[in-house]
């Protein structure tokens, strides 16, 4: 009962803004007013930017939904009205998007970087504990934005990061493992940069020749792509294995991740031997072989890419030194 209360809140809450635009798109659109009088582009505007906003911030207030999404109707505002004013009476329409979505824009940013270095701060502070950028930039981003926006938005920043920002050593401590040096899969990813990087030059070459603006679609979503793979890379590398507070933390860059508690873990067995994989039997990595295996006691979750949830009970992994790491949980198991 109280699901159902709850999903049609949460359908009013969206249905009535989105209800309030339709009304506008089927007033200017309609024959019978004239969507090119001053004053009514002027309303139309105020209602997009101002009034919607406003309406779905009080539907908002006492719930746990991120203030933060107001800004998606304001966006949804802008897009809407570009389409169905006028251009000629687009005047408040510019100024919105001129100065004030920017700043919305920099405002966000501005608190995501403030709330990471006070995270790092945090981390600083407590020795037992590593600061990792992604699971920090996640915890933030969830409280911004709602979690399926959330996700997408901290792949893309810790794929920059990653990539771009993030290029100092990173030392391994005694209870981090590396899971990138041995496998293969760095050489793998790089190779298929390269083929991108060849494969978008011809195509480019030969797609410019039907369309010009086509080349550059497929040759950005292929530029894209490039710097998505490489941001994987390194992520891989930022990101070992570690076991902190009787936890395994298994990352595979910002892929796939998942925390176990120890007491979990039923047994844990060094062997690369061919396994059939299911919903119950998962492989950690869907680049590399394995050496590894952990059972555990009851069922746990694998976090994948924006976010996509898989069950498993038994994880195939690979790590660069299996007999240490499997010391370490055996030892872990016996304190338990």
């Amino acid at each position: 009962m109280n699901k159902i209360l709850n999903l049609q809140k949460q359908l009013a809450i969206i249905g009535i803004p989105i209800l309030m635009i339709a009304s506008i798109i089927f007033i200017v659109k309609s024959a019978m007013v004239d969507s090119h009088h001053k004053a009514l582009s002027f309303g139309v505007t105020f209602d997009l930017l101002l009034t919607i906003p406003l309406v779905y911030y009080f539907l908002i207030r006492k719930t746990s939904i991120p203030k933060t999404t107001i800004i998606l109707f304001l966006i949804l505002g802008v897009i809407v009205g570009t389409f169905i004013l006028p251009t000629e009476n687009q005047f408040y329409l510019n100024l919105f998007k001129t100065w004030i979505l920017p700043l919305l824009e920099l405002t966000i940013l501005t608190y995501v970087i403030y709330n990471i270095i006070k995270a790092i701060k945090k981390y600083k502070k407590r020795e037992e504990v590593t600061f990792d950028f992604f699971t920090s930039l996640k915890i933030i981003c969830y409280e911004i934005f709602p979690k399926r926006i959330a996700i997408f938005f901290a792949i893309e920043i810790s794929t920059f990061y990653y990539g771009f920002i993030y290029w100092k050593k990173r030392t391994i401590k005694e209870n981090e493992f590396s899971y990138h040096k041995d496998s293969g899969t760095i050489v793998t990813i790089i190779a298929f940069i390269f083929l991108i990087a060849i494969e978008t030059f011809v195509f480019h070459l030969l797609l410019i020749r039907w369309s010009n603006i086509t080349a550059w679609i497929f040759t950005f979503f292929s530029i894209y792509t490039a710097i998505q793979l490489f941001g994987f890379l390194k992520s891989m590398i930022k990101r070992p294995i570690t076991i902190e507070n009787n936890k395994l933390n298994l990352h595979y860059g910002i892929m796939n991740e998942t925390i176990i508690d120890i007491k979990e873990i039923s047994s844990i067995e060094i062997t690369s031997k061919d396994i059939i994989f299911n919903k119950e039997i998962r492989k950690f990595s869907f680049l590399d072989s394995h050496n590894v295996i952990i059972k555990l006691k009851n069922e746990h979750t694998l976090s994948g890419l924006y976010g996509i949830k898989r069950k498993f009970r038994t994880l195939a992994i690979y790590v660069d030194e299996k007999e240490k790491f499997k010391n370490i949980i055996e030892k872990n198991l016996l304190q338990e």
